[in-house]
């Protein structure tokens, strides 16, 4: 049985997407960069963490597999996480203005005997923002728990002008990347 490992609701959208059934644990796992941290290995150990915290919540479930992600945007070797509050949120849309920005997406898939893991690495450039426009942002509440303070396929959507990668991965789990991690576990043709 699928486990997702998850609270994101965007995930599980995403995931049931590939026609899987799979059940979802809610996990509070601490996102912190360490010190010393390049941002992708960031990305990809707490990719694995959730991913780990899963297995031991079902590990009783014969045959259980769980899928663990993480979603980060970065600028400048500067990891964007989840936004404190919205003044937070205003400062790093007012950073991200105007510039091309990175959004790393890592997929863990783990059982009891395996454990692999696939990364998505996108560049989305963001139009430069107006003080109103900022404000508006803010005001929608799409920023709350998003990584970069925005929701790709929220309002924010209209502040892309490119996007190069995988659009799911920059929603929080890249769906090819996904769908190769579950092939190799014989639970997607």
């Amino acid at each position: 049985m699928l486990h997702l490992a998850s609270r994101s609701p965007r995930r599980a959208e995403l995931l049931a997407r590939l026609g899987l059934d799979f059940g979802v644990i809610d996990l509070d796992i601490p996102e912190r960069q360490g010190a010393s941290e390049a941002a992708h290995e960031y990305v990809r150990r707490v990719a694995r963490e959730k991913a780990g915290a899963g297995l031991l919540e079902v590990v009783a479930v014969p045959g259980a597999v769980v899928l663990g992600a993480d979603t980060e945007v970065i600028l400048d070797g500067r990891v964007f996480g989840k936004p404190a509050d919205a003044v937070d949120a205003a400062g790093m849309l007012r950073t991200l203005s105007g510039r091309t920005h990175e959004v790393i997406t890592a997929v863990s898939l783990v059982s009891a005997g395996r454990e692999t893991q696939a990364v998505s690495t996108s560049q989305v450039q963001v139009a430069a923002l107006s003080d109103a426009d900022i404000a508006a942002c803010i005001a929608s509440g799409e920023w709350d728990g998003k990584a970069g303070a925005y929701a790709i396929q929220g309002r924010f959507q209209a502040h892309i002008e490119h996007l190069s990668g995988s659009y799911s991965g920059v929603m929080g789990l890249p769906l090819f990347e996904t769908a190769q991690l579950l092939k190799r576990f014989g639970l997607l043709q």
